[in-house]
């Protein structure tokens, strides 16, 4: 291939511009010409795209967001919207794209493969709930945030014998709330993929604490329990922190963390797996595959055929659940 672009789509995540700047890099020692899309795939239709080199891409690898910037597209799901963006390809003359995102990037990447403009996925998400990889771009950075922030809510909940309730990421996958959890000593890890029972698995638990001498818990949960609780008559933290209060005489606060888990400068591991990643993507295109995920499993980067990388499962460990719940007493 001769032209290959790059674009950002769906959340945001830290690292996102270090395999940018992956993608870049290698794409020019291999006498690629490279594009940079604005704005996901809306800026793949509406042809927002700018000529990058290596200067391009300097001084970003410690950045947060991406450079790209990035945007969710419902219209591109369409046929409309796709026949758009590939008449923008061939008047660009782009020949594959890296697309950086999580499953819905990747259904679009796939969506153009099979028209003709291969596609390359590179897994970027705080998330981590891309079945096909052990590890998402961004992931490790919003652990690491989450755990600075609990730490710091930690210091005041001790300082009043409080519980606090913390909300983080993770609408349908639990990977930020079990690890954190763990992380901060939670009393209680609430997940999206584990039945759970608000008196049981966080009255109870405390109660049982309480006994022991503990006097300020964490609980924390995922934003994807949501409807779970609404199913026991909770509607959101805020509720959950005041039956919290009421049930335990414990001073409760509930506080969500929202979008500051998706901010900051990337972790050493995100700026070094984004830009495995970016690069390993970049040379598949230039041996002209497309239709591929790149992915990481055991520490080693591969890729998968994007059908397949869709159609696969991921779990929560609970081993793991069961060792944080066990040692959080």
């Amino acid at each position: 291939m001769k032209t290959i672009a790059v674009l950002t789509s769906g959340g945001d995540a830290p690292g996102m511009n270090a395999a940018i700047r992956a993608v870049v890099r290698t794409a020019c020692e291999n006498n690629m010409r490279v594009l940079g899309i604005r704005r996901g795939y809306n800026g793949l239709m509406a042809g927002d795209m700018y000529e990058m080199n290596i200067r391009s891409v300097s001084d970003i690898i410690h950045r947060g967001g991406t450079i790209l910037y990035s945007a969710r597209s419902p219209r591109f799901n369409s046929e409309e919207g796709l026949k758009e963006a590939i008449e923008v390809c061939k008047a660009n003359s782009i020949e594959g794209i890296v697309v950086i995102g999580g499953d819905g990037s990747f259904r679009g990447a796939r969506d153009l493969s099979i028209r003709g403009i291969p596609c390359v996925g590179v897994p970027g998400t705080i998330d981590n709930d891309i079945a096909c990889t052990d590890y998402t771009i961004g992931y490790d950075t919003a652990l690491n945030t989450i755990m600075d922030m609990v730490d710091r809510i930690r210091d005041t909940t001790e300082s009043h014998d409080r519980c606090s309730v913390i909300e983080v990421m993770g609408r349908h996958a639990g990977y930020l709330a079990l690890n954190s959890g763990l992380a901060v000593g939670a009393t209680s890890i609430l997940l999206p993929e584990v039945d759970f029972n608000v008196e049981r698995d966080v009255i109870e638990r405390m109660r049982r604490t309480q006994k022991t001498g503990k006097k300020h818990f964490i609980i924390m949960v995922a934003e994807g329990v949501a409807e779970s609780m609404k199913t026991q008559g909770i509607n959101g933290v805020g509720e959950l922190a005041k039956l919290i209060e009421q049930r335990t005489g414990v001073e409760t606060r509930a506080t969500v963390l929202g979008h500051v888990q998706r901010g900051g400068s990337p972790s050493v591991k995100d700026r070094v797996v984004a830009s495995q990643m970016g690069a390993a993507a970049t040379l598949l295109l230039k041996e002209g595959k497309g239709n591929r995920v790149i992915a990481m499993r055991k520490e080693e980067i591969v890729d998968y055929d994007i059908y397949e990388a869709l159609s696969m499962k991921k779990s929560i460990d609970l081993n793991l659940l069961k060792t944080a719940l066990e040692i959080s007493i």
